[in-house]
């Protein structure tokens, strides 16, 4: 009898084909819905670190207000160092077309020049030397009002702001200390010259409430490099932008002047702070706004200022103003001009003084009125470390050979003498 296992195993497994031929099939997983795609957004406009986007419309108040052949020589021989500004400004006969920002489809802001037959005054809040009174004998500052912005802020922050450096164990020299002490010696002098005065900063603290704890997330979203880069990064983001952006809306909306004196000492490369190196030259210089480089025409906000600047006809007001307190304060202090190094793109010569030079600083762009910015001296030079370790004194004294003045007195009268000068006029 044959074996009957083999047929019963192929029986078996031919039933399993058939079941599983025609068992139901399981629902198949339900496709998951389409993620739309995000719209590819248009650039974003390019703003400088803690900018706000501009109000374009402000510059309404300008049409008419400036001719084409002034706008075009402002703006090509003063406040800019390239042919940059093409990419954002058309100058046509009658007006300008002006790129807001990086959206194609939004239309220019269009400026339209003045005429002889159609010329506006310039709006603005400051008064100019052509319209200010005449002064009476002996005040040739009344009826102005003077902003001192005394640069940096000193104290505990000099180290972090790297305006601070020391020899051995004698007394460190940080400027935001030393423009602060020359600040409360010129205020005085300039109230008995007749002018109003205000003090941006009376301590050596910020005036933005910000700290560099602050800025920290901004600083790692704009670098990549590692933790104590990032800190110094924020630390910058501190004391050269929220502080001076603080300043600005001071100025702007509080103080309100008709000029600002930002005070400074200049200063060369030192290297290490705790063994700086001291050079055997000392200069002076006062800057100007304008000579916007390249990447700054670029930034939204910093195009915006530079044509407001242009409109308020700060820069004419500057070149006045600068100049004899240039004269003045060379002729007292006895200090060179300074050169720019050839090739720079960030500076512009203006041609009125050796000692005038226009370039864009973050407080003479932000402040709403002109702004002369001081550079005299030079800390690390051996002439004027020496002045400064011998502090504040009455009189004169014998350094370095000479029988010299105060640095800090010397500073504030010259300034004092430059601005009594100009406006006696």
């Amino acid at each position: 009898m044959r074996n009957p296992a083999p047929l019963i195993a192929t029986l078996c497994l031919g039933l399993l084909v058939v079941f599983l031929l025609l068992r139901p099939k399981a629902p198949e997983p339900p496709t998951p819905p389409a993620i739309p795609e995000k719209p590819v957004p248009s650039n974003p406009t390019a703003l400088s670190f803690l900018a706000e986007n501009p109000a374009w419309t402000t510059l309404e108040a300008y049409q008419h207000t400036i001719s084409r052949s002034d706008f075009e020589k402002l703006l090509t021989e003063i406040f800019t160092t390239d042919e940059t500004w093409r990419e954002f400004i058309v100058i046509l006969d009658e007006q300008a077309e002006i790129i807001t920002n990086s959206d194609p489809a939004e239309p220019p802001f269009v400026l339209h020049f003045a005429t002889p037959e159609n010329t506006h005054p310039t709006p603005r809040l400051w008064k100019d030397t052509a319209t200010r009174p005449i002064p009476p004998e002996g005040k040739p500052l009344e009826n102005l009002h003077i902003a001192i912005d005394a640069g940096h802020i000193g104290g505990e922050w000099a180290k972090i702001e790297e305006r601070w450096f020391q020899i051995g164990n004698v007394k460190p020299v940080t400027e935001g200390d030393m423009t602060l002490y020359v600040a409360k010696l010129l205020k005085p002098l300039l109230e008995e010259l007749g002018a109003t005065v205000t003090l941006v900063r009376s301590t050596a603290e910020p005036v933005t409430p910000l700290r560099p704890e602050n800025l920290a997330s901004l600083a790692a979203e704009s670098a990549t490099d590692d933790a104590a880069s990032l800190r110094k990064f924020a630390e910058r983001l501190f004391y050269r932008t929220a502080e001076i952006r603080a300043r600005a809306d001071l100025v702007n909306q509080t103080i309100r002047p008709d000029l600002v004196l930002c005070l400074h000492f200049n200063a060369e490369a030192w290297g290490d702070p705790n063994s700086p190196t001291l050079i055997p030259r000392t200069h002076f210089h006062i800057l100007l706004n304008g000579g916007y480089t390249p990447d700054e025409v670029r930034l939204a906000d910093q195009r915006f200022a530079m044509l407001k600047k242009i409109l308020q006809r700060t820069h004419e007001e500057e070149a006045l103003v600068g100049k004899t307190i240039a004269e003045t304060f060379a002729e007292i202090s006895k200090l060179p001009a300074y050169i720019y190094p050839p090739g720079g793109n960030n500076v512009r010569s203006v041609s009125s003084s050796p000692f005038l030079y226009a370039r864009n600083l973050l407080a003479n762009r932000l402040y709403d009125c002109p702004v002369i910015f001081m550079e005299p001296y030079v800390m690390n030079s051996t002439i004027d470390y020496a002045r400064i370790q011998a502090g504040d004194y009455e009189g004169l004294r014998i350094i370095n050979g000479q029988q010299i003045p105060s640095i800090f007195r010397e500073y504030a009268d010259a300034l004092a003498k430059g601005l009594a000068k100009h406006y006696a006029r």
